[in-house]
This record gives structure tokens, C-alpha cells and sequence, in this order.
């Protein structure tokens, strides 16, 4: 299944992608708050053959002021005492339909490519609520955990980091 490029086009059924996987990622309240986090980084979508969006990524540089995230904030901190460089997967998520391809596995490649040159890619994956088949899919990409943080009683993540080859 091809990975290209986000096009404005894509945002009805990222949405509803998004929506459909939420705990897991991010809940936005109408199509605009997911495109206001689309707007601000690189996303890539996988579509099937008749180019109809499967799954997407997106890939946040560090310091990226106009996203208020506790989480990539966290990994800046991170990247600062590790002397590191990294880009930041703020979600990934596919249509349900889609699960079980290794579609997953493909977009991440393509997020790999794309951050050829970077010392790492990093993530948060939620431990409360937890997300036990996010931590075993990263773990098995090779992602390892970095830190944990409780923002809440009912809310804690996990940071995960991976080189990327050169």
C-alpha cells in the first residue's frame, strides 16, 4: 500500500480514523482541531489502491511552539540531556479494517526515511489508561522506553526512543 504525502482532501477520513482510535491517540472535537495539528507537521498517509486513507502519521519537529504538548516537551527535555537530536510521532493510527497488514510497520518506515539524518525518532504511549498492544508493537519496531510520566491520577505515558539507521 502506497505512503505519500497528506492531502487537504484526507481530512474527513483522517478524522474519522483519528476519532475511531481514540484512547489511543489524541481526541480532537471537530475535523479543524485535527487539521490544526496536520497544518503544523509532516503527514503521512497510507492509502489502498484507489488511493482512499488507511492510517496516517504525524511527525513533529522539536521546539514546535504552536503545539501546547506536555508530551513533546517532555522529549525536548529528554533530547537536551541526552545531547541528542530526535522528531516526534505525535499519533498513528488506522482504520480498523486496515489492522493486522503491517501497515503500522510501513508507515513508520516512511517516517524513518524521512528522518534520515536525525539521531532518533521518539513517541509517547499511554500507561493509564494503558495501550498494551501500542507498547508491544513499538517495542517490536525496536523502540525503547525512555521515561515515564504521571500528568494526572488517571493519565501517565511512557517515552519510547529509537535510533534511526543512517
Amino acid at each position: 500500500m502506497p505512503i505519500r504525502p497528506y492531502r487537504p482532501s484526507d481530512l474527513p477520513a483522517l478524522f474519522a480514523i483519528n476519532q475511531a482510535s481514540t484512547p489511543g491517540v489524541g481526541h480532537e472535537e471537530s475535523a479543524d482541531g485535527l487539521k490544526r495539528w496536520i497544518d503544523i507537521s509532516t503527514c503521512l498517509v497510507a492509502a489502498d489502491e484507489n488511493d482512499t486513507p488507511l492510517g496516517f502519521i504525524t511527525l513533529l519537529e522539536p521546539h514546535t511552539k504552536a503545539y501546547a504538548s506536555d508530551n513533546l516537551r517532555w522529549m525536548e527535555d529528554w533530547m537536551a540531556r541526552e545531547e541528542t537530536d530526535m522528531i516526534y510521532v505525535d499519533r498513528i493510527a488506522l482504520a480498523e479494517a486496515a489492522r493486522g497488514q503491517r501497515l503500522g510497520q510501513a508507515l513508520y518506515a516512511a517516517a524513518f526515511e524521512h528522518a534520515r539524518g536525525r539521531k532518533h525518532i521518539t513517541c509517547e504511549v499511554n500507561t493509564d489508561p494503558d495501550n498494551p498492544g501500542s507498547h508491544r508493537f513499538h517495542q517490536r519496531l525496536g523502540f525503547v522506553e525512555v521515561g515515564r510520566k504521571r500528568y494526572k491520577p488517571d493519565y501517565e505515558v511512557a517515552y519510547y526512543a529509537r535510533p534511526v539507521a543512517d
